[in-house]
């Protein structure tokens, strides 16, 4: 079965194509980055436009690498939420009219649900269940996995998303958008024991919160700019200190949740799971504990049609599809 994915959630323009819910036959992905970083951050409008530009060709240029054409694809997997709803929108309603000109089904899927199911386009699977952490620019949740389409959230964040203080912080550093990649890369520069920031721990509970530590920096980036003046090894302290901070906080979720459900199997994805010192500790705190940790390959933890398009396959083997009267959400809470 080949099923076309596509997702305009944000601000890439992603479309792939993906063989029975596991083989990438093609996957292009049309970042704006250029076009946002001017800004320190993305402009939704300026989203949306750009998405009305890349889809045809974008959609297109998958199906040629993938050597197909619109009649051989079975049907059309798109993400409708959640996400920004002007981009959402453009998606959608290409999806529609396509659908409708080629006489396709149509999969609606939860871009929540792409992240946790981008595991299974790689070689080592999890086994059902599994802990899932998504850790992104826009979410940060912990869920029960019991199946590809059947999830329980067990925790989420209260504020800001793990992504989003990476962003802010980077913005109030002066390291310019997006901001976590910026911060990674300093932080192997950095002391990471330089200033003790806080760690929003929340116990008793699976939910996060980093609008704290976001407040915090801002106060410290302040001080030492009257002080000291923010030279490049203080700004490489705060970046290193502020990372490990955040990465505190995820990893003891993490030992929460397998403690509190008993399953050694952890997935995590979204865009902050490229990040290098998490993989590494991640990875570190599987070995000590006999856990299983899983991490999809960097070009599968961002945005992604491939990922969009697993969940279509397996919503079609549960009979389950959409037809052309159904709405973008830009709030669709998974689970």
């Amino acid at each position: 079965m080949l099923i076309l994915g596509i997702d305009t959630s944000c601000d890439d323009t992603s479309s792939s194509v993906v063989e029975d819910g596991y083989r990438i036959l093609s996957n292009v992905v049309s970042s704006q980055e250029e076009i946002h970083q001017r800004y320190g951050g993305i402009v939704p409008e300026l989203a949306s436009r750009r998405h009305l530009e890349n889809i045809i060709p974008v959609v297109q240029s998958s199906l040629d690498k993938a050597g197909v054409s619109q009649n051989d694809i079975d049907a059309v997997a798109v993400c409708y939420g959640p996400g920004l709803i002007g981009s959402l929108l453009v998606g959608c309603c290409f999806v529609k009219a396509i659908c409708y000109c080629f006489n396709k089904k149509i999969v609606t899927v939860n871009h929540l649900l792409g992240h946790i199911n981008a595991i299974f386009l790689t070689d080592t699977k999890p086994s059902f269940p599994f802990i899932c952490l998504v850790v992104s620019g826009g979410h940060t949740s912990l869920y029960r996995v019991n199946s590809h389409t059947d999830v329980v959230e067990m925790g989420k964040t209260l504020d800001d998303a793990a992504g989003e203080a990476y962003d802010k912080v980077a913005k109030m550093l002066g390291l310019g958008y997006p901001g976590g990649p910026r911060i990674d890369i300093l932080s192997k520069e950095g002391n990471s024991y330089a200033f003790e920031l806080p760690r929003a721990y929340l116990p008793d509970t699976f939910n996060f919160s980093f609008s704290g530590i976001k407040t915090a920096v801002k106060r410290l980036i302040t001080e030492k700019g009257q002080t000291d003046g923010l030279s490049a090894s203080i700004i490489k302290d705060i970046s290193a200190s502020f990372q490990r901070a955040i990465i505190d906080v995820l990893i003891k979720k993490i030992e929460w949740a397998v403690k509190t459900t008993g399953i050694k199997e952890v997935v995590i994805s979204g865009g902050v799971a490229a990040n290098r010192e998490l993989r590494q500790r991640a990875l570190s705190f599987g070995n000590q504990h006999d856990i299983n940790i899983f991490f999809p390959p960097p070009y599968l933890c961002t945005d992604n049609g491939a990922m969009i398009a697993v969940v279509g396959y397996h919503e079609i083997l549960q009979g389950r599809t959409s037809e052309l009267d159904f709405n973008p959400k830009a709030y669709l809470p998974l689970g």
